[in-house]
């Protein structure tokens, strides 16, 4: 087992160092990347000084280096705008998209995992008929369309809660509810999926034959199975979410790590830009080792 975590951690050094490289070969994709971060109208001695500042004047395997020992410390640059520490600029929106993605995850999987049950257990009922209907409902909208429906709605018509803003409960409910709304559906399919396999293999009809109830062999022994696939899907989502949640922090005015890197691509803030696409690579890379554990956890044949 610790030969497999560490096997797993040196692939995901690997491929951080790709990402380090693609994340600072594509500031140079467009050309001299002085004259690009500078603003419009900047006259050639102030470019020239820039360059000479970012270092830019040096050759590109002395930048990369130099740019890869400052990640290592934590120096990820100054921001242009701002003119801080993008760390600090980054951890300012952490705990807001952080508390969004929970929020978001945390109802959509809580929501998919009763529908797909529901669904899988009373199949071409009724209910089933609901539950996939509600499921393909959460898919078929878009994340944009349902938030200004949310926000016309319940802002605009019945005035029930506050159409942006961050800080109170009420603020969150409408874009949690809107960023979670595919996750939901995609949980409930894939479980519904995944259970009506799980309970239709041998050691469940086993179960059955002992006399068990049918919810203890669907929790205990079928569910714990049918999750290991939604345990993949979860954490993809979880790292996307994380990554920034582009539509919904725009529409609801929040003020999360998606706004800002909305923000500080119509700034030309590369620094920034850049640390927040580094961010959401090692968010990806992390998550993917934690879920390769898990699946030990739940299904201990994987150990084999």
């Amino acid at each position: 087992m610790l030969r497999y975590i560490l096997q797993r951690m040196a692939q995901s050094v690997l491929v951080m160092l790709g990402v380090s490289l693609l994340i600072f070969y594509s500031l140079h994709l467009t050309g001299d990347p002085a004259a690009v971060m500078m603003p419009p109208g900047s006259s050639q001695q102030e470019i020239d000084n820039f360059r000479h500042s970012m270092g830019f004047d040096r050759s590109l395997t002395w930048q990369y280096w130099h740019y890869l020992n400052n990640v290592l410390h934590g120096n990820l640059g100054d921001s242009l705008r701002y003119s801080q520490p993008v760390t600090e600029l980054i951890a300012q929106r952490v705990p807001a998209t952080l508390l969004l993605a929970i929020t978001a995850l945390g109802w959509s999987t809580l929501v998919g995992l009763l529908l797909g049950i529901i669904s899988a257990l009373y199949q071409n009922s009724i209910w089933d008929l609901l539950s996939r209907l509600l499921a393909f409902s959460g898919q078929a909208v878009p994340v944009f369309w349902l938030g200004l429906l949310l926000i016309i709605l319940f802002s605009l018509n019945l005035r029930w809660l506050p159409s942006s803003g961050y800080g109170t409960a009420s603020q969150l409910v409408m874009p949690a509810v809107s960023l979670g709304a595919y996750y939901m559906s995609a949980i409930a399919r894939l479980i519904r999926s995944s259970l009506i396999d799980v309970l239709q293999q041998d050691y469940i009809r086993t179960a059955r034959a002992k006399g068990l109830s049918r919810w203890r062999i669907v929790v205990r022994h079928g569910l714990r199975n049918a999750l290991i696939p939604v345990i993949t899907v979860q954490g993809m989502y979880f790292a996307s979410l994380l990554g920034g949640a582009l539509v919904t922090e725009i529409i609801f005015a929040w003020p999360g790590i998606g706004r800002l890197a909305v923000q500080a691509i119509q700034n030309r803030d590369f620094p920034l830009v850049q640390a927040i696409v580094l961010l959401a690579a090692l968010v990806f890379v992390g998550i993917n080792l934690v879920i390769d554990l898990l699946y030990v956890v739940l299904n201990p044949r994987i150990r084999l």
